[in-house]
Order: C-alpha cells, then structure tokens, then sequence
C-alpha cells in the first residue's frame, strides 16, 4: 500500500533523496515534524522528511496522551491558545483521527483542598471551556458538557478516594489519544501516501537554507540533501541545529501504575496540588488497563536523548495521590516512570507560566524553525510553518484529511477484528484480521497478562516502519512503559528483524 514505511522503502526514498532537490526537507519526525511533512505534501510539495533515530521518539511519546480543550490556558488568560486547542480538538476527534481519540470524564473531587473560592472559578472555568467547544463546532455528542456531582456520585465514580471532607465533584470532559506515538505514525504514513519520503535513523550532521548533510545511522555513509526549503522541527533539540534559537526545556513526568491500584476505574481525575489555584495534575486511566499519573512541570538543562524521571518527581505525584485517595499508592506500586521534555521558548517566569503559543522562526541562513506549542495543535503549527516557507502551494487541506485508518464511529463498530485493533487502527483492524486469518497465533498476546498481540509487531514491522525491537516495544505497542513488560517482551522482539 502507498502509505506502508518499512526497511525496503526507507532504503530506496534515501537513496532517491540524495539525487533530488526536495521542495520542503523537515528534520525531526515528533508530532510537529510528522505534521509538517503532512501538510507540505498534501499540497502537493515534494518532501523529504528525516529524524536521527524513529517515529515519535522524542517529547511526542512522552504526553499525558490528552487532546484537550485548553482549560490551562483560559485560567491563565490565553483566551486565544484555549481556542485554538479547541478547535484542533475537535478536528482531531471528528474529522482526521476519529479512530484514535475517544472522550473521556474527569472528576475533580472537592477535597478539603479545595476551597470554595477554587470550586467558584474552576466551575466557571469549565463552563467556558465547554462554550469553547461549542463555538470550535464540536457537538454535545463527541463531548458532553460538565456538571456537579454530589459527594455520593463522586464517590462512585471514583471509589478510591477519601470520603471524609469530600462535598462532592466537577466532572468534565476531555479528549483522549489511545497512543499519542500511534498518531504520530498514522500522521507520518499518510503523509508518506502523498509522496513524502518518511526517512528514519537518518542524523542531521549539519544544516542550511538549501540543504541537510546527514548520516545513515544504520551504514554509517554520508548523504548531501538538498532542498528549496529547511524545516528544523527536532523539538528540544532544536536550538543544537540552528544557533539562536533559545529554548528553556520542561521536563514532565508520569508514572504508570497497574489500573487494579484505583479499583479499575475509568474515569480520569485533576488533582489540585497544593499552593496553587489553577495547577492540578492528571489520574488518566489507559485502554490497557494501566494508569497513568502525571505530570510535573520542572525545568531542566541537561538534554539527553531519552530523558528519565527522577525520584524527587516520583516521590512529589506519590505525595499528591496520598492527599485524596484512601489507600496508600506505595513506590513499589509505581510499574514504571515516564518523563517528556516540552521545547519551551525562553521566557521570562517559571515554565508553568510559560505560554504554550507556538512559534515560526526564520534564521539569517534560510532555517524555519517551529518550537513551542503542544501534541493538540501539531496540525495547525504545521499548517502555519508550511505558510511560512513562501513557496507556491495550495492552501492546506489538513483539517479535512483523515489520517491512515480513520473512519466515523458506524463504520468502525462494523469491522470483524478485535476490539483493540479497532481502537488502535480503525478501518486498518480489516486487513490486520485478513493477514491472522492465515496464522491465528497473530492473534495470541505478546506477553501473557497484556493486550498486545503479535499482529500489531508484524504490522509495525510490514507497514509502520519498525526497524529494530526497540521501535516495536518503546513505540509501535508501549510495552516498553513499564519496566517488567519491557524486559519480557525486549527478547521476543528479537525475533522479527
């Protein structure tokens, strides 16, 4: 099929590259990346797209895995950042990625660390973001609105927390990826059935306004692209390439527990953290049956290529869990830890109160850089770049065109495959069922006790552009989120390459 990325196509779109002059050349292959390259070809540029290492492996597998509303930024006044993440919502859960995203509810308990004047203005802020939906166009149906819950119904939405002092809830509503990495590959794929060329393990060396010198990281050779157009989107990496572009990174960290510690429940959770009147951090339960806790906002100085949590942020969301729940959530609970670096423009203030507008920026040399911003809004930070660029195109098409596998909510309850297929690759759950059809033990779970099936690694591996077993268990499936997952399904992944 035009939009499969594997070892074959990889290998000849490089080889091909290196003897064209590519309208529009992206480094970097995260959400923005991926959207950038998505856009350009849409509008019929030629592309070439590059990252040094795989889909998503940066900031873009590390979110809270929300399309969200913008909620964060009405309280701090960023009236036109809400709406945008509004918008860009709803064209996530509606029109291009249906299949990936799904509503979720959100209880905020009204603890005794809630004051009323918090609970006055929390309210009112939720009623204003759900006017954002309705003016972003998003029906009442794909996002109901909020409403109180009395301390009973709380209770029974999230049986977990401690009832003493508890008056009652806020519930909301918000959107949720199913895998914040599996966006980013449908969006790399689709772009690439536009003729982009999806070049992974490919290192930019050095960069200017008419070209990239990189190497292939997999045979160590050296290649000169040249392109009309640079577009640096590595993300926290961003100023490494292009001097002058100064960035202050935020490191967010999760943690993943097994969802059995909150009794299975499948309503998400903000947590007010103390000493703050607008801040709360995240309980957002998984389709796998985990939950994730998250997140901190810390700034950092130190930009490694796989960031790690540190106990000083494990032992901060341990601490905020213990002043609402009525069981204790122990370390030796936490299954594993996740931390993301989100590529903040320097500002005056603390990263929490750095605004989340997203930037284009033009070098003396030619470069547009994109930085800033969030996962919700790639598609509009991607449109905006493209702009920016002063090639001749036509106008983005991205708001209407469904990522690979999309399809409305009817046709996806119609498909024959298993549940989590369907949820994870819409209409393509079809074909992945058809190619089982012939080796039923496609369908048996990669590691017992887990959902993945090792269908999705074969898949990944024909179609998503998996190269080694790390791309297949850190990006293609997760398993790599928690530590003892990963260090059962690492040598079964061997087995495919």
């Amino acid at each position: 099929m035009s939009t499969s990325l594997n070892a074959a196509r990889r290998a000849g779109d490089l080889a091909a590259a290196s003897g064209e002059v590519a309208d529009v050349l992206v480094i970097g292959l995260g959400v923005t990346g991926a959207g950038v390259a998505l856009d350009a070809a849409a509008r019929g540029l030629k592309v070439t797209a590059i990252d040094a290492h795989d889909l998503a492996f940066g900031t873009s597998r590390w979110s809270s895995k929300l399309v969200h509303g913008g909620l964060r930024y009405l309280a701090s006044g960023q009236v036109d950042v809400a709406r945008e993440s509004a918008i860009e919502r709803g064209i996530l859960m509606t029109r291009t990625a249906p299949h990936l995203t799904r509503r979720m509810p959100f209880v905020l308990p009204l603890t005794p660390l809630v004051s009323r004047r918090s609970e006055l203005l929390t309210g009112i802020g939720l009623r204003a973001g759900d006017l954002l939906r309705m003016s972003a166009g998003t029906p009442r149906g794909v996002l109901p609105g909020p409403s109180r819950l009395s301390a009973a119904a709380t209770l029974r939405t999230a049986p977990v927390l401690r009832p003493a002092g508890l008056r009652g809830g806020l519930l909301s509503w918000d959107g949720q990826l199913h895998d914040d990495a599996r966006l980013v590959t449908a969006i790399a794929r689709t772009a690439a059935g536009h003729g982009a060329r999806i070049i992974t393990r490919c290192r930019a060396l050095e960069a200017t306004g008419e070209g990239v010198r990189v190497r292939d990281e997999l045979t160590g050779a050296e290649h000169d692209l040249r392109a009309r157009r640079v577009v640096n989107a590595a993300g926290v990496w961003a100023g490494s390439l292009v001097p002058g572009v100064t960035l202050r990174p935020s490191r967010g960290t999760h943690l993943v527990l097994d969802g059995l510690v909150f009794g299975g429940m499948r309503t998400g959770m903000h947590l007010p953290i103390p000493g703050t009147l607008n801040r709360f951090a995240l309980v957002l339960p998984q389709d796998d049956g985990r939950v994730y806790v998250g997140l901190t906002d810390e700034p950092v100085d130190d930009i490694p290529d796989v960031p790690t949590a540190p106990e000083s942020d494990i032992g901060f969301l341990l601490d905020l869990l213990g002043t609402v729940l009525d069981v204790p959530v122990r370390r030796s609970d936490v299954l594993g830890a996740f931390a993301g670096l989100r590529p903040l423009l320097d500002a005056e203030g603390t990263t929490a109160d750095i605004s989340r507008r997203h930037a284009v920026l033009k070098s003396p040399e030619g470069i547009v850089t994109v930085v800033g911003g969030k996962l919700t809004t790639y598609r509009r930070m991607a449109e905006d770049t493209v702009d920016a660029l002063g090639l001749t195109a036509t106008p983005s098409p991205t708001a209407s065109l469904p990522l690979v596998g999309a399809a409305s909510l009817g046709e996806l309850a119609r498909i024959k495959a298993p549940s989590r297929l369907v949820r994870r690759y819409g209409a393509e759950a079809s074909a992945m069922a058809e190619l089982a059809a012939s080796d039923p033990s496609l369908l048996e779970p990669i590691v017992t006790g887990r959902p993945h099936l090792r269908i999705e690694w074969a898949w990944a591996v024909r179609h998503e552009g998996a190269l080694d077993p790390t791309d297949l268990v850190d990006r293609r499936t997760r398993l790599g989120l928690s530590d003892a997952d990963r260090a059962r399904a690492l040598p079964l992944a061997r087995a495919y390459f």
